[in-house]
């Protein structure tokens, strides 16, 4: 099943679901330090990159992606990637991260990721999209201490063959 036979699309996020944004992140982020309105809003101020998953006008998940650098040196990070425990395994996520690798893509941009290093499926997904581990940062989620990998995926410049 694909993102748009589950009814789901993928938009701009806007900034009147800020407030659904913080609620998600405390749900999915509990016991971490989840972000909160404010601080998703300055990710918009800031001028990232940033989709929303929707069902119906119900926001269901998110992700942000931020790029520096130049033209021809750019570089990639995602900031996050969330999806609505209710509406795990319907293919959310990896849509979400499809189209900031697209993003990247398009900036032929290198991008960098943290992940937990206990998520083996957000581990699994990253890799089946290019994404290597790099390094291991001990401690990197406050306040539960747990450890991330830092995963990284080389640039892939779009070409006229993988434009649609």
């Amino acid at each position: 099943m694909t993102v748009a036979d589950a009814g789901v699309r993928l938009a701009p996020l806007r900034r009147s679901d800020l407030r659904r944004c913080a609620e998600l992140e405390a749900e999915i982020f509990a016991g971490e330090d989840p972000w909160s309105e404010q601080a998703f809003a300055a990710e918009l101020d800031w001028g990232h990159y940033y989709l929303g998953a929707y069902l119906g006008e119900e926001l269901v998940g998110y992700a942000g992606l931020s790029l520096v650098g130049r033209p021809g040196d750019m570089e990639g990070s995602v900031h996050t990637i969330a999806v609505d425990p209710a509406q795990h395994r319907r293919g959310i996520g990896r849509a979400l991260l499809r189209a900031l690798l697209a993003r990247a893509d398009a900036a032929a941009a290198e991008v960098f990721l943290e992940v937990r290093t206990d998520n083996e499926g957000a581990i699994e997904l990253y890799q089946a999209h290019g994404f290597a581990t790099i390094g291991l940062r001990k401690r990197y989620y406050q306040p539960s201490g747990a450890d991330a990998f830092t995963m990284v995926r080389q640039a892939r410049p779009l070409t006229q063959e993988s434009t649609p």
